[in-house]
């Protein structure tokens, strides 16, 4: 992994002009070194992250529009354009929007570790079958948990 660079990551791309589609979310990479990962995040109505772990990295999430809805260790929790939601690793999250607009965010983690490299590996899958994410997941250091009692 490269060192991190000094200059700037412009509005319209990504490092590389690297897009992802990841669980039908657009990512695109903006920062990565070893110590940290971001990249801008687009939620289409409907769509969410089931509840995971990340057991080697702090998370966090900046949103610029919209309304994602959480549950966060066990509790439910809304976030709106201009907060800060943070994950600290271990605490199990799920993220969702439920809304009919779309959402805008700034997602960072801290360090890296292998997350970059798990959504290269979501994003080069034919179909994103959940079996197999959560298992590409599990290989990288990502936890997705067994969905709740009926």
């Amino acid at each position: 992994m490269q060192p991190l660079t000094a200059g700037i990551t412009k509005a319209a791309t990504g490092i590389d002009g690297i897009v992802w589609n990841i669980l039908g979310q657009t990512y695109v990479p903006k920062v990565l070194s070893e110590q940290t990962f971001a990249w801008h995040a687009t939620f289409p109505p409907g769509t969410f992250v089931p509840p995971h772990i990340h057991p080697t990295q702090d998370e966090f999430i900046y949103m610029l529009e919209g309304r994602l809805d959480f549950l966060l260790d066990g509790r439910d929790y809304a976030a709106t354009a201009g907060d800060t939601i943070r994950l600290p690793m271990q605490v199990p999250h799920g993220i969702f929007n439920k809304s009919d607009q779309p959402v805008k965010c700034v997602f960072w983690v801290t360090p890296t570790r292998k997350l970059y490299d798990l959504f290269w590996g979501i994003h080069s899958m034919k179909e994103q079958k959940p079996d197999e994410v959560v298992a590409l997941a599990a290989r990288n250091e990502v936890i997705f948990l067994p969905p709740p009692p009926e």
